[in-house]
């Protein structure tokens, strides 16, 4: 039998931790898999906790609670990881539905040989109108992933990368690998969200066989203030700022001028362009286009600073926390599978 942990880090969505809760009692379970669910709150102030412990007779043995102070998502996904000793991890984000096939797919591509780690599409739950200025060049701002209808290997010619929000990998490869990277995940006002980015090209670089599986589907809740130009801006920026972070230990295989690739300059170039030619010439039609090329110019200008200014701590390979670290890494709480049997 085949045991997965799914981690859910979380920080003051309660009401919507609900909804991802339901999803994972709702999905089908095959008999060879078995399921245990790590809430990790990152140091919430709302009712978090009381959350969870409601719902602790409704998982049996299977829902643990684990507190992580230090703030930011891979503080969190890596005190779930060390908190948990199964031989699968799969993880999702606590604005996210699971589909009811997602424990079937996971039980059926990891029954193949050779697997260490699978991800699949992001469905948006729209809470408001989809804006028609929506540029679909930049629809990770909003967690909308669609790589297809066919399973295809998470390589270099894989147009996209492995995001931790509906990610299934083996301990094993991670073991290998290391942690995420606590730099470069998303803490306070700072968006860097490069965690995701840096895992998978340590995955890459380490020879991990992976795959894109269509039918490990989640529901992703989109809430309106992430429908505006200015969350949108803000994204790019910062997502850009991550890239160039990482870049300061991994070159891209392009041509660099200033110490930024020289793509960067054009396309920046040509988004100004398209953006002072727009406030002449109003062309309503292309108004998602002419938003796009804005955000070219946000791209460049994040990955510049973060290049050559934007300063961060601590090590690139992240290892395993320590729980015996002043207290302040994950702690479980065996109360919940107390009063599971209550």
């Amino acid at each position: 039998m085949m045991i997965l942990d799914v981690i859910i880090p979380t920080y003051n969505r309660h009401r919507l931790l609900r909804r991802t809760l339901d999803s994972l009692l709702s999905a089908e379970l095959p008999s060879n898999l078995r399921v245990r669910v790590t809430v990790v709150d990152n140091n919430s102030a709302d009712a978090t906790r009381a959350t969870v412990e409601s719902y602790a007779g409704r998982f049996k043995d299977g829902l643990n609670y684990v507190f992580e102070a230090r703030q930011g998502r891979s503080f969190a996904l890596n005190a779930g990881i060390a908190s948990t000793d199964g031989d699968l991890i799969g993880m999702i984000d606590d604005d996210e539905e699971i589909d009811k096939c997602w424990y079937r797919s996971v039980e059926s591509m990891f029954s193949q040989d050779g697997i260490d780690f699978i991800g699949g599409p992001y469905v948006p739950l729209w809470g408001a109108d989809q804006p028609d200025w929506l540029p679909m060049t930049h629809l990770g701002a909003i967690g909308w992933i669609d790589g297809g209808k066919n399973v295809v290997p998470f390589d270099k010619t894989y147009p996209g990368i492995l995001m931790g929000g509906n990610a299934v990998l083996t301990r094993a490869i991670l073991n290998e690998v290391g942690f995420y990277n606590t730099n470069l995940g998303r803490t306070g006002a700072r968006l860097l969200a490069g965690e995701d980015d840096d895992m998978y090209l340590r995955l890459l670089a380490a020879g991990a066989r992976g795959l894109y599986v269509p039918d490990l589907i989640i529901y992703h809740y989109v809430p309106p203030e992430r429908l505006t130009k200015s969350y949108f801006r803000r994204w790019c920026f910062w997502r850009a700022v991550s890239a160039g972070v990482i870049d300061r230990d991994r070159r891209m295989p392009v041509v660099y001028f200033g110490g930024i690739p020289r793509y960067l300059y054009g396309e920046a170039a040509r988004g100004l362009s398209e953006v002072l030619g727009s406030m002449f010439i109003k062309r309503r039609t292309e108004s998602a286009a002419v938003f796009s090329s804005e955000l070219a110019v946000w791209d460049a200008a994040g990955f510049f600073y973060g290049k050559h200014f934007c300063r961060t701590a601590g090590s690139r390979r992240v290892k395993a926390p320590n729980s015996q670290n002043g207290g302040r890494t994950a702690r479980g709480d065996s109360k919940l599978n107390r009063l599971a049997h209550d």
